[in-house]
């Protein structure tokens, strides 16, 4: 088995056909890329771009992907495929000219067999076509956004993902671990190969092996299941992520390399989620697939760096919503120690966006979940599969037949791990809103006086209608419905719940609950990271703001939804510091300061998806003597303020959400000190100081990267004072420059509203911070120059392997 990564000399351009060519406004060709891209992060954005709001503003697209494939003449016999790992969307596979495969679910990893249609000992042409538009909830990206890779495969050979490894049980001296191993005969002939294996511990010592013979008769396919021991076994988990690798090969041939994790998952409504026997809370991050400035690629590194920093911010459990992850992140998660709940769809049958996959569902689920599972199994963070997403059916039979269909056919292909879904009850009786805001005294009332997800998600109906869809499950998903937790212990004493979608502004309240009801296995915020696309969710619109359009979504030139503990940046934000303690991850007390700017002006529209408009700063120039409002998060029962040496704010913690304070005093520049107090005795704490004249900071996260198609260097940049104070109250423009062996892959800040590009050099800095990313073109050094008007330039050297 030979694999060949194919990412580099793609070249990309607008599609044309006999009746529809190009129509000379765009040039031929838009650039020569190496994947995973993004195209559609480049185009323009506009108000009147047809997805609006939920796509950040970017248009509909539809792109075409070319290369040239150079094919020796010693491969004729051989089997020739492409993978590609995520094509978005609708995709469309030629080779000469010649339709080889499809695929609706930009998504899905898929093989394309294109052995009938090369010519051998010559060049070949590969085109891939990809067109989206108004098929999404928020912004998907268009293009090659998941890395390709071509197999040469012997005409009896290991199939596609044909090694699956399972541990069968864990003993105190040993772990049994089966290897199965499929093998295809595509020859004329009866052939009896060995399967190989051999597996390398942790430390990439040889610790168990087998070797089996297999006859196969012409065109047969089978399978062989060893039994390996493996002595004094390393156990997986997020505090210690052992991996081994086994390597299964056909005698005399190259093996297929696996990274694998000794583990085992249960989950009961008495002991909840147990990981090795040993009891699990899951701290979730609900996360889309978008990496900021790099628009929808998955480059490996992008994806990693989400999952070090989810998981440095308190974080152990992700949630791929609404699709499939990436290869590169389930690899980040087996690695760092990051659980997985692996979601398949945000849709079945019925529409949520124009044209999204509801039309490809009945077709292609099937395939899509054999996709999923097939990619995913191996890796030991997937701990559990969800089949979809506020599926609107659920709550009606047919649905509820779904719901089982589903869940029996991911069971079928993996046993091994319990299923759920994210139910959202508020969308399972929508038929019956009319009926419950009635109820309520009018939708006003109800969204003043009822918190209307908890009220309808513990309602009869809800709990009628949703019954057989959820008894299907191992787990039974809730987005926005704790209300359910202590009833549902009741009246389902069977039942498991997790929380797969909650308020970040409601942790708070929300954690206790999961720690103090067994049936609870986790809490999902909505979100960990930002994201594009259903821009301003987050937002706080306030009276003065003449954009302020006082609905969930918002105005263009907003780019982001501004929901969530991590920027796009990777900086984390206030509401994040507030997680921490509350999971009790963190002792230290933690400033937040509400924009002075702000003081006093009405707040005309916030979401529950929204945290206050704070910032970990006490720098704000040019408002002096002017009152502000301080928080502080602790786990305490009252606050202090102490500003510059004296006592100037005191009060309980608690009164407007568990471990908050909120503070009022006057700004004035210096050392703002809090000092957190239980029970009269000191706890903990904290202080902000004002930044002096800044200077411009830049530093790179790594300063040697790999010439690699999933290698990235992140460049951070910042205005701090001599004393590394960010002076959060600082703009500048800011341009970078990168020559050499490198390229600027992409720029932005945190800015949830701005008519910046990502493919642009110069951006302004947000709350003191901007961001680049740099990607390699070759071997050798980079030089990264960072400007900004009145400052000194910095520059970063990057070497290249």
């Amino acid at each position: 088995m030979t694999i060949i990564p194919l990412n580099d000399e793609w070249t990309y351009r607008l599609p044309t056909g006999p009746f529809a060519g190009a129509d000379g406004s765009r040039p031929s060709v838009l650039g020569t890329v190496r994947l995973p891209h993004d195209a559609l992060r480049d185009e323009d954005r506009s108000p009147d771009a047809p997805s609006k709001d939920a796509s950040g503003y970017y248009p509909r697209a539809a792109f075409t992907y070319e290369r040239a494939l150079d094919v020796p003449a010693e491969w004729e016999g051989q089997t020739v495929q492409l993978e590609i790992q995520g094509a978005m969307r609708r995709a469309q596979v030629f080779v000469n000219n010649e339709l080889a495969g499809i695929r609706a679910d930009g998504y899905a990893r898929f093989f394309v067999d294109v052995t009938p249609y090369l010519l051998f000992g010559a060049s070949n042409a590969l085109r891939i076509e990809v067109r989206t538009g108004e098929d999404s909830r928020w912004y998907s990206g268009a293009g090659l956004h998941r890395p390709v890779f071509l197999h040469v495969d012997d005409a009896v050979r290991i199939v596609n993902d044909g090694v699956t490894i399972v541990t069968e049980r864990i003993e105190d001296d040993q772990a049994v671990v089966s290897v199965t191993t499929t093998v295809v005969n595509d020859t004329r002939t009866t052939r009896t190969v060995r399967v190989v294996t051999d597996v390398a511990s942790p430390s990439g010592s040889s610790c168990e092996g087998d070797s089996t013979p297999l006859t196969l008769a012409p065109g047969e396919t089978a399978s062989v299941r060893q039994l390996l021991y493996v002595a004094d076994p390393s156990l997986w988990s997020p505090d210690s992520p052992a991996l081994y690798t086994a390597s299964v090969g056909l005698e005399g041939s190259s093996p297929v390399v696996t990274a694998f994790g000794i583990r085992t998952i249960t989950v009961d409504p008495k002991k909840g989620l147990r990981l090795n026997g040993e009891p699990v809370l899951m701290r979730g991050a609900c996360i889309h697939h978008d990496n900021g400035p790099l628009g929808g690629a998955a480059i490996g590194r992008a994806e990693e760096r989400r999952i070090e920093l989810l998981k440095e911010a308190g974080f152990n459990a992700i949630r791929t919503s609404h699709n499939p992850a990436s290869v590169a992140m389930l690899d980040a998660c087996d690695r760092l120690g990051m659980l997985v709940m692996d979601e398949a769809f945000d849709m079945w049958t019925r529409f949520k966006t124009p044209y999204d996959y509801a039309a490809d569902f009945p077709v292609w689920w099937e395939a899509d979940v054999e996709a999923l599972v097939a990619k995913d199994r191996n890796h030991p963070s997937v701990i559990m599969y969800s089949t979809g997403n506020e599926i609107v059916e659920v709550g009606t039979p047919h649905g509820a037949r779904w719901a089982r269909r589903l869940a029996q056919k991911f069971r079928s292909l993996d046993p091994t791990r319990p299923v759920t879904n994210g139910a959202n009850a508020l969308l399972a009786v929508i038929d019956e809103m009319p009926e419950f805001i009635e109820k309520m005294g009018g939708l006003n009332a109800a969204m003043a006086d009822y918190d209307l997800f908890d009220e309808i998600g513990k309602s009869p109906s809800a709990t009628a209608r949703m019954e057989e869809a959820a008894s299907s499950l191992d787990v039974f998903g809730l987005n926005y419905a704790e209300s359910r937790y202590e009833q549902d212990l009741e009246a389902f004493p069977h039942r498991v719940i997790v929380g797969s979608e909650t308020f970040p502004s409601q942790i708070g309240r929300l954690w206790p609950l999961v720690k103090s009801h067994p049936n609870v296995i986790g809490d999902f915020t909505w979100t960990g990271w930002d994201y594009l696309g259903e821009v301003g969710i987050g937002s706080v619109q306030y009276a003065d703001d003449p954009k302020a359009n006082g609905q969930l979504m918002r105005e263009y030139p907003w780019l982001t939804a501004w929901t969530a503990d991590i920027d796009i940046t990777g900086w984390r934000r206030p509401v994040s510091y507030y997680r921490e303690i509350v999971f009790g991850l963190r002792t230290e007390p933690y400033i937040a300061v509400q924009r002075p700017s702000r003081y006093g002006v009405k707040v005309v529209a916030h979401s529950q998806w929204s945290w206050s408009d704070t910032v970990s700063s006490w720098s704000w120039n040019g408002f002096e003597g002017k009152p502000v409002v301080v928080e502080v998060y602790a786990d305490a029962d009252t606050v202090s303020l102490e500003l510059n040496g004296s006592e100037v704010a005191r009060g309980p913690v608690g009164d407007m959400k568990p471990m908050l304070a909120s503070l009022e005093t006057t700004y004035q520049p210096g050392s703002l000190v809090a000092v957190a107090f239980r029970d009269g005795a000191e706890v903990g704490r904290t202080s902000l100081v004002t930044a002096g004249a800044p200077s411009l900071v830049a530093s790179l996260d790594r300063s040697a990267i790999t010439n690699s198609d999933d290698d990235l260097a992140y460049v951070a940049i910042e205005l701090r004072d001599a004393a590394g104070v960010l002076a959060a109250d600082s703009v500048s423009s800011v341009t970078v420059i990168v020559e050499g062996a490198a390229v600027l892959a992409g720029m932005c800040s945190a800015n949830p509203s701005t008519e910046e590009r990502l493919d642009a050099s110069t951006w302004k800095t947000f709350d003191g911070r901007a961001l680049a990313v740099v990607r390699p073109t070759g071997t050798g050094a980079a030089k990264v120059t960072v400007t900004a008007e009145g400052y000194e330039d910095v520059v970063l050297e990057l070497r290249i392997a």
